[in-house]
């Protein structure tokens, strides 16, 4: 299948005055970018000298140079990406390996991080409830399970400061709150677990009428490759097309301004559409949804 995909956002800055930079990371992850068909059309408003790179976890970003006298920027962006139409693989039977026989790039996914703290109350929590369920994809499940119940979304209750034994304690949380949550619990019981930042339509389930925003998953080390799991919605979805990751939300930040700032537009779209041409053309035409924005 076709996914069209794609942002418009736009920053303003409080005190113009002096030059400054944003760093954003809001192009397809370089493991996806195969599947663009004809690449992604970024645009930056008004044109400002932008350097490319890729972090240490190998996602792209681009650091926007923000003249003075620059009140605002806008990023925006339209792709097409290709999809199997498939809900994620699954693996039932794949190895759960013991520390010493990880591979030695996995390690640091083990570690407490800023958002997902292992050396923390969770530790004593996460042996008591989930020693005694089966290796390998089945505890992962089991975890997520637990906080897919134990967290009521609640968008009005986002904290972008939110950290996974927070939200443990307060029970309430937004996607990344789920993530983290999971994160830190899987790495409690050794598994290796990272962050995902990226695109999730509302392909293969009935649409909700929230606005469209990023999401966010994680992905799990088992037998041979990592394999992505959703606390949040807690079932295997279509289109899941990633921008990056890291250890949690502080390594993916999708956009971040030096200095004062505030956000006026924040508008994102993943939706599937017809194979051929005539789709792309006629895509440009949908309209937007918006979002409330800084929080998956």
């Amino acid at each position: 299948m076709l996914i069209r995909i794609g942002y418009d956002i736009e920053l303003a800055f409080t005190t113009p005055g002096a030059p400054t930079a944003l760093v954003y990371m809001l192009q397809v992850h370089p493991s996806h970018e195969d599947r663009l068909l004809g690449g992604e059309h970024i645009g930056i408003s008004p044109p400002l000298r932008t350097d490319h790179y890729l972090d240490a976890f190998g996602n792209h970003c681009a650091r926007v140079h923000v003249d003075a006298g620059v009140q605002t920027v806008r990023l925006r962006n339209e792709a097409l990406i290709q999809d199997s139409g498939q809900p994620d693989p699954q693996d039932l039977g794949a190895i759960q390996w013991g520390q010493a026989d990880l591979p030695v790039e996995t390690l640091r996914f083990l570690l407490p991080s800023r958002y997902c703290e292992v050396d923390s109350d969770l530790l004593a929590f996460a042996w008591q409830n989930f020693n005694n369920t089966p290796l390998g994809w089945a505890r992962v499940q089991a975890i997520c399970d637990f906080v897919h119940n134990h967290l009521r979304f609640d968008y009005q209750s986002a904290r972008p400061t939110r950290s996974a034994l927070e939200g443990f304690r307060e029970r309430v949380g937004v996607c990344r709150d789920f993530t983290h949550l999971a994160i830190s619990l899987c790495r409690c019981m050794n598994i290796p677990a990272r962050y995902v930042t990226g695109y999730l339509g509302d392909i293969g389930v009935p649409a909700v009428p929230s606005p469209m925003d990023f999401s966010a998953w994680f992905e799990v080390w088992l037998g041979d490759r990592w394999h992505a799991f959703d606390a949040r919605h807690n079932k295997a979805r279509i289109g899941r097309i990633p921008l990056a990751r890291g250890l949690d939300a502080a390594d993916v930040p999708i956009v971040m301004a030096f200095g004062q700032h505030t956000l006026k537009r924040f508008e994102v779209i993943t939706e599937e559409v017809s194979e051929g041409t005539q789709a792309w053309n006629q895509a440009s035409s949908v309209s937007w949804k918006s979002a409330a924005p800084g929080f998956q």
